[in-house]
């Protein structure tokens, strides 16, 4: 049943990496590849102004897919040449390619994994002119200090933008409220901790680290049943 559940939960977060009427989910180094010929302005991330000012792909243009922009932006691309979408981890470009595909565009590729992938793959990142360079907030050493001499904690890797990371969060405080104490909680969120994601090779949110005693003891991917995953951590940390 354990064996079952892990599979459950890494392959409801994975990307397909095949072709689909036209939509093409891509690997990094492939995305970097065939964005070389791209044409201008149909290089599409579908984040927020403010996650684009931090650091975006060269050549890439805001299409924030939560406000009228991308709507916007859109229906002034060519439909008959390829667009490349990415946002930071796959759920929102992987919706802004459904809308492309309905929108009548012939060949979509929507980068696999977004910018956490492409920045663990050490791919180069741009800035806008004049902002700052984001803080690169916690590093691994920090991370290492923060969980050393703790008994039992869990580590939920999250961002205020994604839906499935405010699903899994009531039932993951309910749960360690229960635990009364034995328990200990820690919410980092990637956007503000870019380089500890980095290390951490994190391509897909929510993902939660279960650490014994300063070890790393399991993880999951993503977003399963309460029940199942309750029952999961129980096994794994009490």
């Amino acid at each position: 049943m354990k064996h079952i559940f892990s599979i459950f939960l890494i392959s409801a977060s994975l990307f397909s990496c095949s072709k689909q009427e036209g939509l093409q989910n891509a690997a990094p180094s492939e995305f970097k590849s065939e964005i070389k010929s791209a044409e201008t302005g149909q290089i599409l991330d579908v984040r927020t102004s403010d996650e684009y000012s931090k650091g975006h792909i060269e050549g890439a243009i805001l299409a924030d897919i939560s406000s009228n922009l991308f709507q916007e932006v859109t229906a002034k691309l060519d439909k008959n040449k390829t667009v490349f979408v990415y946002c930071l981890s796959g759920g929102r470009s992987g919706e802004a390619a459904s809308q492309l595909q309905a929108m009548g565009f012939k060949s979509i590729v929507n980068l696999s994994g977004g910018i956490l992938a492409w920045q663990s793959a050490n791919l180069p990142l741009s800035t806008n002119e004049g902002v700052s360079a984001p803080s690169t907030g916690m590093s691994l050493a920090d991370f290492d200090k923060q969980i050393a001499g703790k008994k039992l904690v869990i580590v939920d890797y999250n961002a205020t933008w994604c839906g499935p990371c405010k699903q899994l969060s009531p039932v993951l405080e309910a749960w360690v409220k229960e635990q009364k104490g034995k328990v200990e909680l820690i919410k980092i969120d990637v956007d503000e901790n870019p380089e500890l994601a980095k290390a951490k090779q994190i391509e897909s949110i929510p993902y939660l680290e279960f650490y014994k005693d300063g070890k790393l003891a399991d993880k999951q991917i993503g977003m399963g049943e309460a029940k199942a995953m309750t029952e999961k951590w129980n096994q794994i940390l009490l």
